[in-house]
């Protein structure tokens, strides 16, 4: 059998990657030293990657405030690996199909193995409400419908997923014993549904992809004002969704 490669530690590539998570993750743009501080790499270290990343268009700067945010290349980068990915040419119909009979936003998820789900294909439905939500966008695994599911067909314990649970924010938070009750149900159900927790006003319904290992890879997701969702609709719109992802998982 042979043996997976040996990865060295590369200090200033890892230094990159965590000052980029950790702009992605912020809500409000950081100075120098709440990034430093953060991620304990030294001032003048942390100021000499920053400026390479900003002169790469990855990270802006408001030269005003000094404050750092990520740039509009990361945007680039990401479309291109989303119009490579056979995943979302694949789901594309599926969900423009969806969108279109049920009146929905419909989206196809990746569930990343470095802790968060990533948006790669979307259609969405004239409606009176705005999700703010685009090709590329990423959230926290365990968040929404998503994240039930993320740890419904996972390898991971309680413990762990009660830590990361803990970081989320919702509009209407939840216990974690009842969110955990509800990760149980979705495993036997196969669809998770979110009300009005990660968005107040918004029904969010995800139904997962998985692969030969049963362990989860994608997610379709659509999301709904709550009123406009009876509980038959509901029930009907999740059936047809679990069914569009059993297709889908004979081709990935």
């Amino acid at each position: 059998m042979k043996k997976p490669p040996t990865i060295r530690s590369v200090p200033a590539v890892s230094r990159t990657i965590s000052i980029l998570r950790l702009l992605g993750d912020s809500p409000v743009p950081l100075n120098l030293k709440n990034i430093s501080d953060s991620l304990n790499i030294i001032p003048s270290t942390c100021l000499h990657i920053i400026r390479v990343l900003v002169n790469e268009n990855l990270v802006q700067v408001d030269t005003e405030s000094k404050k750092y945010q990520l740039g509009t290349g990361l945007i680039s980068l990401a479309r291109s690996v989303i119009n490579k990915s056979d995943f979302a040419s694949l789901v594309q119909p599926t969900l423009d199909e969806i969108s279109k009979k049920w009146g929905v936003t419909a989206m196809g998820v990746e569930v990343s193995s470095n802790q968060h789900i990533v948006v790669m294909a979307l259609s969405k439905v004239e409606s009176p409400f705005r999700l703010h939500v685009d090709v590329g966008s990423r959230f926290p695994t365990l968040v929404s419908a998503t994240g039930r599911l993320a740890a419904a067909f996972s390898n991971q314990s309680w413990e762990e997923l009660e830590l990361k649970f803990k970081k989320i924010r919702w509009d209407k938070p939840i216990k974690f014993k009842d969110w955990k009750s509800q990760v149980e149900l979705a495993h036997k159900k196969g669809f998770s549904v979110d009300k009005d927790n990660y968005i107040n006003g918004i029904t969010l319904i995800a139904t997962p992809i998985l692969n030969q290992d049963m362990l989860i890879t994608h997610t379709l997701v659509v999301a709904s004002l709550s009123n406009n969702l009876s509980e038959k609709k509901l029930i009907d719109l999740a059936t047809e969704l679990k069914n569009k992802s059993k297709n889908l998982e004979t081709y990935l």
